[in-house]
């Protein structure tokens, strides 16, 4: 039960990644710290239970990376991937303290593994939680338990008390009542409003009932609205996320990693009219994969087919589905219920336009097409070989752009430019500062780890002093 007659030093609102580094940080410099989870304990953490690694600047090799990704490096990816659309300063401030967070994260218990090979191409960039995203999830929050960071669960924030920028009290729901929660200072570090489908229809339109969405049901953006609602500065596009191509087939919320199909460099992908409509083979997958989200949400009734033959069956990781198989193009456009002779036609223009080269899975290769529109750029062979296979995707969200301005402290900026006295944010709720558009494996972590770490201290520091 939460202790309605204490104030703490920080209040965190949220329970994933961002706001356990934040707990942990803050606690760490002797601040009373309440988390507040709106998610029942097995639930708890938002995305971070689905994800699987963290992009992480650092100037030579390691026993879980096989060699150096310098801070330049690791900005030129951002800034290829967004287009430039991106707080330069703030995410090159990110960049140099990720450098710390390898170290910092291990000592609050979370362990990696040796680096992976394979069609990710990650190995030099990103280390991968052993055990994944919960196992990662589950060290911190033992770490801020041991600490004596105090978690309430099925704790959801309905308001909140603030007035001229400065945060007095939460209202929130828990066991069965409405209370009042105070602190001295604020942590915002409860996500996006992915899993609100009314809200992502106010700027998608009817095209977002057929979005499919990635992780927590959790993510409504609650505390992002009533934020914006009380004149914190917005930042970011309404309509930019972390959007995949993932499984049709996966559940409404929650599908997680094991939906998302990594096989669109190996083949085409085809719309319900059985017509190519992006170049698949543009880029490494890693800085590409999130594009597909995006793409597929803006064909016709939101459904894309990506169609491989049996020669890149092996090639990259299974789902959690199957795919679809048959031994002729026009069997498998039967149960795609796609045009058999449009399909037949597409494929025969793709593979006349195939130029023969050297296919190397782990470099930008010379496989390529020549006077086709679209082109795929690398990695193109004949779709010849049978049996055929298929998977049907759809957009798969992982979380929203749109949210809240903050400084290099991760201090929250009010609409009139002015810096809330005692309020912070980390994490997805702030992810829009970072990225404008676009998205490169492991940022996401990378946000709200850095952030996280940040937001704690700096609230922590405010609350003591």
């Amino acid at each position: 039960m939460i202790d309605t007659e204490r104030r703490f030093d920080v209040l965190v609102i949220g329970g994933g990644n961002a706001a356990l580094c934040a707990a942990i940080s803050a606690r760490r410099l002797g601040a009373s710290v309440l988390v507040l989870e709106a998610a029942p304990k097995f639930y708890r953490g938002g995305n971070t239970r689905h994800t699987r690694n963290m992009r992480c600047a650092h100037d030579s090799a390691t026993e879980t990376l096989t060699g150096p990704y310098t801070e330049e490096e690791f900005w030129k990816d951002l800034l290829q991937v967004t287009g430039g659309q991106t707080d330069e300063a703030l995410a090159r401030h990110m960049i140099h303290q990720s450098k710390e967070m390898l170290t910092w994260i291990t000592e609050q218990g979370v362990r990696f593994q040796p680096s992976l090979g394979g069609t990710l191409s990650l190995g030099r960039t990103n280390s991968f939680f052993l055990g994944g995203g919960r196992a990662m999830l589950n060290a911190l929050y033992r770490t801020a338990e041991r600490l004596g960071v105090e978690v309430a669960y099925d704790a959801e924030v309905v308001a909140l008390d603030i007035r001229d920028g400065v945060f007095l009290s939460a209202s929130v729901k828990h066991a069965g009542t409405t209370m009042t929660v105070r602190a001295t200072t604020l942590v915002a570090a409860s996500g996006g409003f992915e899993a609100n489908i009314e809200w992502l229809k106010q700027s998608w339109g009817p095209p977002a009932d057929n979005f499919l969405i990635r992780g927590t049901p959790y993510n409504k953006g609650t505390v992002l609205k009533l934020l914006l609602d009380a004149g914190v500065q917005a930042v970011g596009d309404p309509t930019q996320c972390h959007a995949v191509a993932i499984d049709a087939r996966a559940p409404k919320f929650d599908g997680g990693i094991i939906t998302r199909l990594d096989c669109v460099v190996f083949g085409i992908v085809v719309n319900k009219h059985a017509a190519r409509f992006y170049d698949e083979g543009e880029d490494f997958w890693p800085k590409r994969y999130a594009v597909w989200g995006r793409l597929v949400a803006g064909q016709p009734d939101q459904i894309a087919y990506i169609l491989y033959d049996h020669s890149s069956s092996t090639l990259f990781m299974p789902s959690l589905f199957p795919p679809i198989q048959a031994p002729t193009l026009r069997e498998l456009a039967a149960k795609l219920t796609l045009d058999p002779e449009a399909l037949e036609k597409t494929v025969a223009g793709f593979n006349a336009a195939v130029r023969p080269g050297t296919f190397d899975s782990t470099v930008l290769d010379d496989c390529r097409t020549e006077s086709l529109t679209p082109p795929k750029s690398h990695w193109a062979r004949k779709i010849e070989r049978a049996p055929f296979y298929a998977y049907p995707v759809r957009p798969g969200i992982t979380f929203t752009y749109l949210g809240t301005r903050v400084d290099r402290q991760a201090r929250i900026v009010m609409a009139d430019g002015k810096l809330s006295s005692n309020m912070f944010a980390a994490g997805e709720i702030m992810a829009g500062n970072v990225l404008g558009k676009g998205y490169a494996a492991g940022i996401g972590m990378t946000i709200g780890a850095v952030f996280g770490r940040i937001a704690g201290q700096e609230a922590a520091t405010r609350a003591r002093n």
